[in-house]
C-alpha cells in the first residue's frame, strides 16, 4: 500500500463512520442516557422492579452503543491525524506502521458497520436454535450434527454461551434433531440470517461404494423473547405429550417422563424440551419456545409481504447455501453469492464471514425496497 492508497482509504473509513453516526444519532443517545440517569434517581423509579430492570437493560446497551462509536471515531480520527504529521515529516517508518494496520482498521470499521445493521425489535436477544434433518436416514441425521457441531463451535468463537434444550439421537448416527439456546449480546441478530437449508454434497461415509450423496437439514432461528411478550396460545389450540427424556439432553435417562413436547395445532409447530430435571420447568421452556417460533413466523409472513415473495414452493430443493466437498469443495451462500473454498474452517465454525456477507447482503434488498 502507497500514500496514495491509504489516504483513499481512510476518506472510505471515515465516510463509512459519518454513516454509523446519523443511523446511531450519538447526540439522542447521550441526551437519553441523560434522562435515564434522572429516572435512576427519582426515589419511586426502583420500586417497579420490571420497569427498572428494563430500563437498565435499555442504557447498557445505549451505552455499549456509544462506546463502541467513539472509540472507531477517534481511532479514525487518530489514525488521520498522525498519517498527516508523518507526511509531513517524510516519517518513513510511521507511514509503514500505519500501512501494516490499515486492515485491522477496516476490519475495525466494518464490525462497527455491521453492529449498526442490528438495529431489529429483538436482534440483541438470544437466539433459539432448532436444527432437523431431512429425508435421508443416516446420511441427513449425520449432517444434521455437523451443523450442530459448526453452531457450538462458531458460539465458543463469538464469546457466547449454549444452553441445550433438547437433543436427540440418530439411529445410526448423528441426530433426529436438536435445539439449543445461544446466549449472548446480538446471538439472534447475527444467527438469524442462518434461517433455512442447508445443503451437503460429500462422498458418503456411510457407503460402501463411496458414492457421492447430497443430504439436507433445515435450521430454525428464533429470538428468546420476554415473558411478557404479547403472544397469545389458547389452550385448545396445543397438544402437550411427556416422554422420558434421553440422549445427551437427558439428565435422568429412563427414570421419569420429564420431558415435554407441544403440538401447536394451528400451525403444525412442534417443540420439545428435556433439558431439566422438572417436567414444570421443561414445559414452561417449551411455551417460551413456542412463542418465539410463533413470533418468527409472523416475522417472516411480514417480511414476505412487504418483498412480494411468494414461499408457497419452500422445501428441501430451495437452500439458502451449499457445503460441497466433493468433487470440489466449496461452501457458497446462495442469497449473498459469497463463496470460500476453506471448508474445513467454515464446519469448524468460521463462519463469520458468510454472516456478515448476507447481512449486507439484507440491508442492500431493505434499501431498494424504500
Amino acid at each position: 500500500m502507497d500514500s496514495y492508497e491509504y489516504s483513499k482509504l481512510l476518506k472510505t473509513l471515515q465516510t463509512k463512520c459519518e454513516n454509523i453516526a446519523k443511523i446511531l444519532n450519538p447526540t439522542a443517545l447521550k441526551a437519553r442516557l441523560l434522562e435515564i440517569e434522572a429516572l435512576e434517581n427519582d426515589e419511586g423509579f426502583w420500586q417497579d422492579a420490571q420497569n427498572a430492570a428494563n430500563i437498565t437493560k435499555q442504557k447498557r446497551q445505549y451505552e455499549r452503543t456509544l462506546e463502541t462509536y467513539t472509540n472507531l471515531k477517534n481511532e479514525l480520527d487518530d489514525a488521520q491525524e498522525l498519517y498527516q504529521i508523518a507526511l509531513d515529516e517524510a516519517d518513513s517508518k510511521t507511514l509503514e506502521l500505519l500501512f501494516e494496520q490499515s486492515a485491522l482498521l477496516e476490519k475495525h470499521t466494518q464490525s462497527v458497520e455491521l453492529s449498526t445493521m442490528l438495529n431489529g425489535e429483538h436482534d440483541s436477544a438470544n437466539a433459539i436454535v432448532t436444527i432437523q434433518p431431512g429425508a435421508g436416514g443416516t446420511e441427513s441425521q449425520d449432517w444434521a450434527s455437523m451443523l450442530y457441531r459448526m453452531y457450538l463451535r462458531w458460539s465458543e468463537r463469538k464469546g457466547y454461551k449454549v444452553e441445550l434444550l433438547d437433543y436427540q439421537d440418530g439411529e445410526e448416527a448423528g441426530i433426529k434433531g436438536v435445539a439449543f439456546l445461544i446466549k449472548g449480546e446480538n446471538a439472534y441478530g447475527y444467527a438469524k440470517s442462518e434461517n433455512g437449508v442447508h445443503r451437503l454434497v460429500r462422498i458418503s461415509p456411510f457407503d460402501a461404494n463411496a458414492n457421492r450423496h447430497t443430504s439436507f437439514a433445515s435450521v430454525q432461528i428464533s429470538p428468546e423473547l420476554d415473558d411478557d411478550i404479547d403472544i397469545v396460545i389458547e389452550d385448545k389450540d396445543i397438544r402437550i405429550d411427556t416422554y422420558r427424556a434421553s440422549g445427551a439432553g437427558g439428565q435422568h435417562v429412563n427414570k421419569t417422563e420429564s420431558a415435554i413436547r407441544i403440538t401447536h395445532t394451528p400451525t403444525g409447530i412442534v417443540v420439545q424440551c428435556q433439558n431439566d430435571r422438572s417436567q414444570h420447568k421443561n414445559k414452561s421452556t417449551a411455551l417460551k419456545m413456542l412463542k418465539s417460533k410463533l413470533y418468527e413466523l409472523e416475522r417472516a409472513k411480514l417480511e414476505d409481504a412487504n418483498a412480494n415473495t411468494d414461499k408457497s414452493e419452500i422445501g428441501w430443493g430451495h437452500q439458502i447455501r451449499s457445503y460441497v466437498l466433493a468433487p470440489y469443495r466449496q461452501v457458497k451462500d446462495l442469497r449473498s453469492n459469497f463463496a470460500t473454498s476453506d471448508t474445513t474452517a467454515v464446519l469448524d465454525g468460521d463462519i463469520d464471514s458468510i454472516i456478515e456477507s448476507v447481512m449486507i447482503w439484507q440491508n442492500a434488498q431493505k434499501q431498494e425496497q424504500n
